[in-house]
């Protein structure tokens, strides 16, 4: 049975170190393949090697001999592991008894290895024909109204994959292609659009050479995206200072160790990461930026007064922005006692930031799903612009927003067509270049496809990776009706819990990792990947695949194309034999982008996109970098006042976990082992709730439709959380988010601050 240690203290080690070497080599051993991964992973984030099929964050031109961490070689290993799920596998076991599998059993279980067709006499997978699975898939879509199918992407679709799914779901007749960035970084994609023109981030790894001062908002690198600590600590060796914004204090924001420098691993030291470390309340994000902005716009005041140099870059402001009166009018006129309630910071420490801030010359503003998984999540990337533009921190070397985005290809399949708005799409140039009309209106996006499931709207969906039932909000709403979907496909390399509830049609098709080698038509192929700093990077597997009975991403999305469409001036089969095709076709729609796609594919740390705003060059309605004032400093304004006994609950990683892929039940870093199921309450929330450490709770959402939402057998832990808020691990705590509850204007579940009560009851078991 699971059991929480009694030692539940920060974690008292810096990130990085012998701690991470040691779980990397447990999780080599645990795959069975130690030896065979190892070799792998010297080709992991190198230029002639494999992207890593985790987080996005950039690769450099000149590679470390190990340009892989903890994280990362986690993914691979898992990838690589030696267990099969085979047909064998699925005869001995029925859906209904793999339902009562724990997540990271059911992935653990191995590699898929053979397209599976569900049979509803026995409740068993069934081994199938990829050309049987193909046909029938095209019939059953044949026969539905394209507005009722869902097209889902996970980000780890290569661009290829991305640019033909998009096709094919167009061609078919729907916009419906939700994706990964809508439960993630879409208020990133609306936020920065609206600001300043592009949907990403400007920086680039050079840019870590040029800057002088960088922030971390809501963004836990240690667990998330570990490579990037390599880039921070060459920056704090030079004596840039980072200012973290974070609920917790995670042991990667504070200090680092390289398991990869011999030196750094066997003298004692290690590097500072954070050299502030600001604790904000959940959900303060918008009032702790409105404190840093108050606090410059006071000195500016001050030095105009005296006749002094101006605090605030008045030249780039007045001629590359709009909207900084009312928006230094609005942060003089609110007091620091709103901003101290809401961020939940002191104002000398908010101060503290601000003079920092001053003193720099070029700053970067890191963030993440801390800042877009709320209510007011694309007023926290307004605000981070606006903090920015104070000092003309955009479009010069080494500033600018820095977006982290999760998965390894989430933005770059977004670049090139997957999205449900059509404004976002070139349907003009697709419709020229394949000669057929586009439907124009707008499609479903995650949200709206869960809302569309529930209320019978929505009669198939494909899942080209990804584990949506698992992954998103209301999932005690979800799961009953996704079993009355008439279609559920899933393109996935391991088994997950979507696979389980299916629906009356059901098919599990097993492509091959992007690790491993792809040869079609004769050819070894390769594909490409965006990282998170719009770099595009080629992408070749080097390991031999799992089983010899599985296909590509693109030729499985071919077959189904030429399954389903009556007519199409595609020649699918020559784009799923040949994937260079695929990158012509790309460039054509694309050329700003991808004009010489296949000549500048290996390109030593990518090629760039093109991004306007770094030339100062504004693509917004006014032409300009605009300004924005929030619209309330509270989270959630449009909540009914809360209980004083309430506290916001936000959701969290561990360290051996990506999106829903769970590694192992332990988080080293916050010392909890054997289990999940805990929630992490100050030691003043204990006492006040009248509970104690080690008691068996549950979380009740507090909502306003009436709804119950309740998730039971959670352990308390006594942890250094800010006072009124709690912790607890995704997805475990997704039943508690109503569908509702989410990012004004980009849809994203607010998983970050979620209201809910604490129910005593010490022998309930886990709902």
């Amino acid at each position: 049975m699971s059991t929480v240690h009694k030692k539940t203290d920060a974690y008292q080690h810096a990130s990085g170190g012998w701690g991470s070497v040691k779980a990397v080599a447990g999780a080599l051993m645990h795959e069975g393949a130690p030896v065979t991964t190892s070799r792998v992973l010297v080709h992991q984030n190198k230029t002639d090697g494999f992207m890593c099929v985790s987080c996005s964050w950039a690769k450099p031109a000149h590679s470390h001999p190990f340009e892989f961490c903890e994280s990362g070689a986690k993914a691979t290993a898992w990838d690589m592991t030696s267990r099969r799920v085979d047909p064998e596998f699925f005869a001995g076991h029925t859906l209904s008894e793999l339902e009562t599998w724990h997540d990271h059993d059911l992935e653990e279980a191995g590699r898929l290895c053979a397209p599976m067709r569900w049979d509803a006499a026995t409740d068993k997978y069934v081994e199938t024909t990829w050309e049987h699975a193909f046909g029938e898939i095209g019939r059953e879509l044949r026969a539905l109204d394209p507005d009722s199918v869902v097209f889902y992407t996970s980000g780890r679709a290569s661009l290829e994959t991305s640019y033909m799914y998009q096709l094919f779901a167009r061609m078919y007749g729907t916009n419906n292609l939700p994706d990964s960035s809508n439960m993630c970084h879409e208020s990133t994609s609306v936020g920065l659009t609206e600001a300043i023109g592009v949907g990403v981030g400007t920086i680039t790894l050079d840019d870590f050479k040029a800057t002088d001062l960088m922030f971390f908002f809501g963004q836990n690198v240690g667990t998330n995206s570990p490579r990037m600590l390599h880039d921070l600590q060459e920056a704090r060796e030079r004596g840039v200072p980072i200012i973290t914004f974070n609920p917790l204090r995670e042991p990667g924001l504070v200090s680092f160790v390289n398991p990869q420098s011999p030196a750094q691993m066997v003298k004692p030291g290690e590097t500072q990461i954070s050299t502030q470390y600001h604790q904000v309340r959940a959900g303060g994000d918008s009032a702790a930026i409105a404190g840093i902005c108050k606090a410059v716009i006071e000195a500016d005041d001050q030095a105009k007064a005296e006749g002094r140099e101006r605090i605030v870059d008045v030249a780039f402001i007045d001629e590359h922005t709009t909207g900084f009166d009312a928006f230094a009018d609005y942060v003089r006129a609110t007091g620091w006692e709103e901003i101290e309630q809401m961020s939940g910071l002191p104002r000398a420490a908010l101060i503290e930031a601000a003079d920092e801030y001053m003193r720099a010359k070029a700053v970067i503003a890191h963030y993440g799903m801390g800042l877009t998984q709320h209510r007011m999540g694309v007023q926290n990337v307004r605000m981070i612009v606006n903090l920015l533009l104070l000092r003309g921190n955009i479009g010069k070397p080494g500033a600018g927003p820095s977006p982290i985005r999760g998965h390894s290809n989430v933005q770059g399949q977004r670049t090139v067509g997957i999205t449900e708005k059509p404004k976002l799409a070139p349907l003009d140039k697709l419709a020229e270049q394949y000669r057929f009309e586009p439907p124009r209106e707008t499609g479903m996006s995650t949200v709206d496809a869960c809302k569309g499931v529930i209320d019978g709207r929505v009669r198939a969906v494909m899942q080209l990776g990804g584990n949506l039932v698992r992954s998103v909000p209301d999932r005690y709403a979800i799961e009953p009706a996704w079993r009355k979907l008439r279609l559920t496909v899933n393109v996935a390399t391991k088994l997950n819990r979507s696979h389980l509830v299916h629906g009356e049609v059901s098919y599990l098709l097993p492509c091959l990792s992007r690790i491993e080698i792809d040869v079609r038509g004769g050819k070894r192929q390769a594909v490409a990947m965006e990282d998170s700093t719009g770099c595009m990077h080629g992408s070749r597997g080097v390991a031999l695949p799992a089983s010899d009975r599985l296909l590509s991403e693109q030729a499985i999305v071919a077959g189904i194309a030429m399954a389903t469409l009556d007519q199409s001036s595609v020649d699918w089969q020559a784009w799923s034999d040949d994937y260079a095709l695929v990158r012509d076709a790309i460039a054509e729609t694309y050329p700003d982008i991808f004009h010489d796609f296949n000549a500048r594919l290996w390109t030593p740390g990518g090629f760039h996109r093109p991004l306007a705003a770094r030339e100062r060059k504004w693509k917004t309605k006014s032409g300009k970098a605009e300004f924005a004032v929030p619209e309330s400093l509270n989270e959630d304004p449009d909540m009914p006042e809360r209980s004083s006994s309430d506290l916001r609950l936000f959701t969290l990683r561990s360290d051996s976990q990506f999106n829903t892929t769970i590694y192992r039940h332990d988080d080293r870093f916050r010392g909890i082992s054997g289990t999940r199921m805990v929630v992490l309450m100050n030691p003043v929330d204990i006492a006040r709730h009248g509970l104690d450490p080690g008691m068996s709770v549950s979380l009740e959402a507090v909502s306003p439709d009436g709804v119950k939402r309740q998730v039971d057998g959670f352990t308390v832990v006594s942890y250094d959380v800010p006072v009124g808020c709690a912790a607890g691990y995704y997805p475990e705590c997704n039943p508690l988010i109503p569908l509702s509850h989410h990012a004004k204007e980009s849809k994203v579940p607010a998983a970050k601050s979620v209201p809910v009560r604490v129910v005593r009851e010490p022998e309930m078991q886990q709902g």
